[in-house]
């Protein structure tokens, strides 16, 4: 037999009262735990207490970064896609990096890796500003590339050049650069090594890299390293790092490398090396051989080697004579090609050298005036 609507309807009633009996106590609850008596309407803010003076290295740093930051740029490289069903063309962001201004003509110095393969580039200034970047030219095998935009000069403040064959283990160091996009950003750390050598985009290894644990991130690579004096004394260019992300191991391409390398590339387009006029030997081929040291095969007519005598590999009837095996510049060791560009890049075009060769049985030395290779 179903219930009547008046019995559901006094069933309904007695819960609605038992709600409000229990809502009655849960209140008189709160009210009887918190006392008016502990509330203050008057209660205002703590009085501050004057910090004092910063400390001299607070102050060091904050007046380095006010002095430098204008000086750093946020480079973003864009490439085109093709939409594949549209076939319509459309440019998407593909990374990011930092650059620092290098003079009032609108030259930026940054990292070749960052602006590689991009169809466009975009450099923001510290004021905001967005400019056209046009490569210049680049030296990929330091990791160095010039852009240039068309900024006004009262827009650019290039940054001030230090030196780093004078570096010591041990002292600050400061990064300014955009880790993840996010500009204008300063880390700190000190020198944690010198003379290291990473591997550029090339496959070639740059020597005297200095090691830093200032934190280094993706989106600092072209940016500057800098000294305490607020120099630039680096490019940061890589980090060591499982995760891809600082892991207080970060690398950065020495700024007497840089200074060698972009008035080259602003006056060419590129890196003009300081060299023989020869062809050698493949370094697998060589130590197959058993030689220790750079075989030259072929000595170009008219050139520096050709001047000072060097002789190249020959055939002689059904034999073979071998050419001058370089084995030392100015007394430094070379066993492979690497070791014999490595150690010209430390030269200029017209600069004299002298190498130690191998000739036959008998040891020699040779003095040779470098000229321009490409």
């Amino acid at each position: 037999m179903r219930p009547s609507s008046a019995y559901r309807q006094g069933e309904r009633g007695n819960i609605l009262i038992l709600l409000l009996i229990l809502l009655a106590a849960a209140g008189f609850w709160w009210y009887m735990s918190h006392p008016t008596s502990i509330l203050d309407p008057k209660a205002k803010p703590r009085a501050v207490t004057a910090r004092g003076d910063l400390a001299e290295d607070e102050k060091n740093t904050i007046e380095l970064f006010d002095t430098v930051s204008p000086s750093v740029a946020y480079i973003t490289s864009i490439e085109l896609r093709r939409n594949l069903f549209s076939l319509n063309i459309y440019e998407i962001p593909k990374g990011t990096g930092s650059g620092f201004i290098w003079d009032r003509e609108g030259r930026i110095v940054t990292n070749y890796h960052v602006i590689e393969d991009a169809s466009r580039l975009e450099v923001t200034l510290a004021d905001h500003s967005t400019w056209k970047g046009i490569v210049v030219g680049a030296a990929p095998d330091k990791d160095i590339a010039v852009l240039q935009i068309t900024a006004s000069a009262d827009k650019l403040k290039p940054i001030i050049v230090g030196e780093s064959h004078n570096l010591k283990v041990g002292q600050k160091v400061f990064a300014i650069g955009n880790p993840f996009g996010l500009d204008q950003t300063m880390t700190t750390g000190i020198v944690s090594a010198l003379g290291r050598e990473i591997k550029s985009i090339t496959g070639r290894n740059i020597q005297d890299v200095i090691q830093t644990d200032a934190a280094i991130n993706p989106g600092n690579s072209g940016g500057p390293l800098l000294d305490s004096a607020g120099r630039l004394i680096g490019i940061n260019t890589a980090i060591y790092s499982p995760s891809g992300a600082s892991a207080g191991i970060g690398f950065a391409v020495p700024v007497d490398i840089v200074n060698r390398v972009v008035p080259e590339i602003i006056r060419y387009g590129k890196v003009t090396r300081p060299g023989l006029g020869v062809s050698i030997a493949d370094d697998r081929i060589a130590a197959r051989m058993g030689i220790k040291g750079v075989l030259l095969i072929n000595i170009q007519l008219d050139s520096a080697a050709e001047k000072a005598g060097l002789r190249g590999t020959r055939r002689a009837g059904d034999n073979i004579i071998l050419g001058d095996i370089i084995e030392s510049i100015n007394n430094e060791p070379i066993s492979s090609y690497d070791d014999l560009r490595n150690e010209f890049d430390k030269y200029h075009v017209g600069d004299e050298v002298a190498l130690g060769i191998l000739r036959g049985e008998r040891h020699m030395k040779v003095r040779v005036r470098l000229e321009r290779v490409e």
